[in-house]
């Protein structure tokens, strides 16, 4: 039987089933993207729930894991070389998963590099930018008086949602007919952005139509509706 006694983090979330990928995360659209990627790959996996309303991402044990506190994070009690791989950082944990299931990230080398491009957009654009409108639409930053900050970030993320409308102008996915884990890392995000935040009208999405056509058919994936809910909480 798989021992992972050596990771304190099982001391806090005990694994039940040690020989699956352990995962410590939340349904935001950073966590999902790893409970999404395990959904569509089958690669046997146990969630466990990181409560942040208990501040368990700043547990000792979760720290002994991911140092920067946040979700989504692996422990891969069968990782490079057989030996067990702890990784953080929802990007890194994607390109992991993408290489060991051999799926949803292209084997030709040029069309690997362009999907890691879009996959970075979404890390260094769209997820601090559509973050950054939450914060200053729905959360703490609505009871300023000043709404610059919350324009600036209106407008930048209406630029980016234009950059990728003119990308999906005539591709069925990021990187065309194929779906990757470009998509995956990009559309809970702009899932976010309309529902969670409720910032929909607030960036004018229906003036990007490819972008709202292809998070209807991201949405519609069985996988997608799974990774959306896990971990349960």
């Amino acid at each position: 039987m798989t021992d992972l006694s050596a990771f304190p983090i099982t001391r806090k979330w005990p694994a039940r089933h040690p020989e699956r990928i352990q995962l410590y995360s939340l349904p935001t659209p950073n966590g999902v993207k790893a409970s999404i990627m395990l959904e569509e790959t089958g690669l046997p996996y146990e969630p466990h729930l990181v409560n942040f309303g208990t501040n368990d991402q700043l547990s000792p044990e979760f720290l002994s894991l991911n140092p920067n506190n946040k979700i989504p994070a692996i422990l891969d009690p069968d990782g490079p070389n057989g030996k067990p791989l702890a990784l953080f950082e929802s990007g890194a944990i994607l390109l992991y998963l993408a290489d060991k299931a051999g799926q949803y990230l292209p084997a030709d080398a040029a069309a690997r590099y362009e999907t890691i491009q879009w996959l970075m957009f979404q890390m260094g654009g769209i997820g601090p930018m559509f973050g950054q409108l939450g914060f200053f639409h729905k959360f703490a930053g609505k009871e300023y008086e000043d709404k610059r900050p919350r324009d600036r970030y209106v407008a930048e993320s209406q630029r980016l949602l234009r950059v990728l409308d003119q990308r999906l102008q005539k591709r069925q996915w990021i990187m065309g007919d194929d779906y990757t884990i470009a998509d995956i890392a990009i559309f809970p995000w702009v899932r976010n952005l309309i529902g969670f935040y409720e910032a929909g009208d607030l960036v004018r999405i229906a003036d990007f139509p490819h972008v709202t056509r292809t998070l209807d058919a991201f949405v519609a994936r069985p996988a997608v509706a799974r990774g959306l809910a896990i971990p349960a909480s």
